[in-house]
């Protein structure tokens, strides 16, 4: 750092002084211009802070000298690293950094014309710019590797405390402390470097602007030649805008969302159904006992990747059979699912509104309204109960009102006095259990319409439950052991591998955990909706794994799945590869219409 300041502090033209007077004192720091090293005391005012070094550089010139090569060198780097680097882990190679940054040139273009003071505050500004470039990059490759999308700094800065909620579920209060203070602490510390680094580079170009301009010049026109001519190098552009395309993107991308919330709340208020009589919805399901239920994080990929499908798929194939004999008939399809890798939220609400929610705003825009949800259509009837079971609910959940539910089960009503599964607060066999005493098993005046989120299969997939005897389950502490023995959150975590294997079975542990459950309490009039609601995260689906999420209506009565036959969907509970996809969104209105609902229109 003092090195800095006696650049800093040099005269340059502009400042007063000739070209001539500048070439005297561009001789005595460094001496890159003559080969010399000269021993010219500093002018600093302050100088007695900088006795020692100064002494240091006087009886070890060629070490000084080697040191401010070094540091410059290194400011370079991260300059250019910083506008090169790009918002991918995949694409994070060396091969990438060996390009010209038209960036780079203008900077230099502007601080060589600069005096002093604007030139020091331009090398300022131009650092922060560097450290918000980073930042949005950095962001970038996490939300591209967990979300499959990247960052949209008017969406999702109210998704990093659900994160560092996550973390703290997953890994302990104290790595999620941690996680948050280095995170603050990191971005402090690449604007200190970037800013230092900037200032350093605007006061050596200053100090040697006849070289310094004759070398903007060169890497300009080659710049632009190679722009003209297409030049490539490693697989991309030798001419590189990096660093400004990234920040225009992330300026779009802010502007289009926000128009985005603005149109979104004019389509919200138009509705099929909004105006539809009691009367006229879902009349061919009266008498029927109803369960919508999300499988967390159940995606194409449990049934098609050549590392998970082969369990999942034999889970599905001997669940189809088990289900039979039971009685049970089941179709199954695609669903394209408006989230990814997390956020399940916004596929539950796409799911019952037949609006496309793929952003946190759209969500909070939708749920303060009156829109109906597939959900509310049931208790609008009057001929049915609603409830709502939410084993992942820890807080208030106003969003119940929206959902139209009458009443909800979150985790802490359910009776479990077992131990967490990471994020999941109890087993899925012991939330469908507790559902079955305390709410499906009772005798009622109406059918009921359940609302059930299962969360077994939320990541990091570790520990998993195991599937127990139904009457052994109790109050859950049976599985204590069962936690105790499985695999720790941070071993799987870091393994990309183990995270696929252990997806893959978290998966056949919530199916089976559903559908035993549908052996055992599952009646004439009962009808199973279950879906997945996104894929899981990119580094277990794959990096251009699709959004599709299978679905299934499973039935006693051969009448409900007649309603569905021109679905084309798949028999049994596996859906084929090409089976009917359709968007998460059109799921509401196909259902309602299939079961003989009226569409009445709102226009808001």
């Amino acid at each position: 750092m003092p090195v800095f300041t006696r650049f800093s502090e040099s005269p340059q033209p502009g400042d007063g002084v000739s070209e001539a007077e500048v070439g005297k004192t561009e001789g005595g720091d460094g001496g890159e211009d003559d080969g010399a090293q000269a021993a010219t005391p500093d002018p600093a005012p302050a100088a007695s802070r900088f006795t020692h070094l100064r002494t240091w550089r006087t009886h070890h010139p060629r070490a000084a000298r080697a040191l401010n090569l070094a540091t410059t060198a290194l400011a370079a780097v991260l300059v250019v690293g910083a506008l090169l680097l790009p918002n991918t882990l995949p694409a994070l190679k060396a091969a990438g950094f060996a390009r010209i940054p038209a960036e780079a040139v203008l900077g230099a273009v502007v601080v060589l014309a600069l005096p002093r003071r604007p030139r020091l505050a331009a090398a300022v500004l131009y650092g922060l710019g560097l450290t918000a470039l980073t930042t949005v990059n950095l962001l970038d490759m996490g939300f591209n590797e967990y979300l499959g999308r990247g960052f949209n700094a008017a969406l999702d800065w109210d998704l990093l405390p659900d994160a560092q909620a996550y973390v703290e579920d997953t890994l302990g209060a104290g790595v999620a402390t941690a996680a948050a203070v280095g995170a603050v602490v990191l971005v402090l510390l690449v604007a200190a470097v970037m800013v230092a680094a900037s200032v350093r580079l605007a006061e050596v170009l200053a100090r040697h602007r006849v070289r310094a301009s004759k070398g903007a010049l060169i890497a300009g026109t080659a710049w632009v030649a190679c722009s003209a001519l297409g030049l490539t190098l490693f697989g991309g552009p030798i001419a590189s805008e990096r660093g400004a395309g990234a920040l225009k993107v992330h300026a779009q991308r802010t502007v289009e969302s926000l128009r985005d919330e603005a149109a979104f709340v004019e389509e919200s208020k138009a509705d099929t159904f909004g105006n539809t009589p009691p009367g006229e919805l879902l009349p061919d399901l009266r008498g029927k006992d109803v369960i919508f239920t999300f499988i967390e994080s159940y995606g194409r990929s449990a049934i098609e990747d050549p590392i998970m499908a082969p369990g999942v798929d034999r889970t599905l194939d001997s669940s189809t059979g088990a289900l039979k004999k039971a009685g049970f008939d089941a179709r199954s399809g695609w669903l394209t699912s408006a989230t990814y890798g997390g956020s399940s939220w916004l596929g539950h609400s796409t799911t019952m509104s037949g609006l496309w929610i793929d952003n946190q705003r759209r969500y909070r825009t939708v749920s303060a309204g009156d829109h109906l949800t597939l959900t509310k259509a049931f208790r609008k009837t009057g001929a049915w109960d609603t409830v709502g079971v939410m084993p992942g609910v820890q807080k208030g959940w106003p969003e119940e009102k929206w959902y139209g539910l009458d009443k909800v089960y979150d985790a802490f009503d359910l009776g479990y006095q077992g131990p967490k599964f990471s994020w999941s607060t109890m087993p899925d066999q012991y939330a469908l259990e507790a559902f079955q005493r305390r709410v499906h098993g009772k005798k009622r005046d109406k059918p009921l319409m359940s609302f059930v989120i299962l969360t077994s299969s939320h990541q990091p997939w570790a520990p998993i439950p195991k599937t127990v005897g139904w009457d052994e389950l109790g109050d859950g502490s049976v599985f204590d052991a069962i936690q105790k023995a499985g695999n720790k959150a941070a071993d799987v975590i870091t393994d990309t591998t183990k995270s696929r294997e252990e997806y893959g079975k978290s998966i056949q542990y919530s199916v089976t955990s559903l559908t035993q459950w549908l052996e055992r309490y599952g009646t004439d009039d009962t009808v199973l909706v279950f879906l997945g609601d996104h894929q899981p995260i990119a580094r277990v689906s794959g990096n251009h794994a699709s959004r599709d999420v299978p679905v299934s209506i499973v039935a006693k009565d051969p009448k409900v799945l007649d309603k569905v036959a021109d679905w084309k969907w798949t028999q049994g509970l596996r859906p084929d590869h090409d089976a009917p996809v359709w968007r998460m969104s059109s799921f509401r209105d196909r259902f309602l219409k299939a079961f003989g609902s009226t569409p009445h229109p709102s226009r808001g």
